[in-house]
């Protein structure tokens, strides 16, 4: 099984340990531990925009450079317009950003691992899978 980890999830991982952060950053490293994360170009672009310190802009990218991208297909991105057209004829709205997400996570049968709640409301209408902890 591989996941794809949503920026939301990697961000939570990098905060100081609070109980949500600590329990997502225990989720994230287990999956990693079993070779199953994986992650996007542009969410390394989110993790990384808008760090002000440097010294903490090279401690992330030194972290997430463990982990490849996933290459992106010109399919992902016509699957995502699609997606994004579908969802906002159901008056459903989202960034192109979670569309790609979305259909790489389609294309190469991978879970999503978010807590952003949009991803429920796309499920509605899109074939997509979100995680659910494998440690439970």
């Amino acid at each position: 099984m591989k996941v794809l980890a949503d920026t939301p999830v990697w961000s939570a991982a990098f905060r100081r340990a609070d109980g949500h952060a600590s329990a997502l950053r225990s989720e994230l490293e287990w999956l990693i531990g079993h070779g199953a994360v994986t992650i996007l170009g542009p969410i390394r672009q989110e993790l990384l925009s808008g760090i002000k310190e440097r010294g903490q802009f090279e401690q992330v990218r030194a972290a997430l450079c463990h982990f490849p991208d996933v290459p992106l297909l010109t399919v992902d991105f016509e699957m995502a317009a699609e997606y994004f057209n579908l969802c906002r004829s159901k008056g459903v709205q989202g960034s192109m950003t979670d569309y790609l997400i979305c259909a790489v996570a389609v294309r190469r049968e991978m879970d999503i691992f978010t807590t952003d709640g949009d991803f429920q409301h796309y499920r509605k209408h899109l074939p997509i899978a979100l995680y659910a902890s494998a440690q439970a």
